[in-house]
């Protein structure tokens, strides 16, 4: 362990309080969840109560290893969040920023090849067979006015 503390750590582009112990610390990791953290820590084989703020420089590049690239660490393919990417076709794990600007090409693809899907977003209704007679309007509610008695 290192001697010094940090009280904020810089982890795959995201500050984590260094209070935090080491398996909530790398949920707040935006693409890395509970089942990923547990996993990444029984793999380097550290204690997941360790807050992280004891991390040294070594662990934390370590970490961010293995949650950049999976796969290659040794990890079944259904671990990562985005499997055969389109552009690239290869298993990829993304993190942070990476996951909305990949979510928001995907959905502009939707609309510019005219699909279903893509023109409910660009309506801005429901997209995954929901009813919309009652639910998901947006703006001021009308409700049932009754006549004066």
């Amino acid at each position: 362990m290192s001697e010094e503390y940090r009280y904020i750590v810089r982890l795959s582009g995201s500050d984590i309080d260094g209070q935090e112990n080491l398996l909530q610390g790398l949920t707040r990791v935006k693409g890395v969840g509970l089942r990923l953290s547990q996993v990444i820590i029984a793999k380097l084989g550290m204690n997941p109560s360790q807050r992280l703020g004891y991390l040294s420089d070594s662990d934390i590049k370590k970490i961010e290893k293995l949650i950049k690239d999976p796969i290659s660490s040794g990890f079944p393919d259904w671990y990562v969040n985005r499997p055969r990417d389109r552009q690239s076709g290869k298993m990829l794990h993304l993190t942070g920023a990476d996951i909305d600007f990949a979510h928001r090409n995907d959905i502009d693809r939707l609309r510019r090849i005219r699909s279903w899907r893509g023109v409910r977003h660009s309506l801005g209704l429901r997209v995954r067979g929901q009813h919309t007679r009652t639910t998901g309007r947006g703006g001021v509610a009308v409700g049932v006015s009754r006549k004066k008695v």
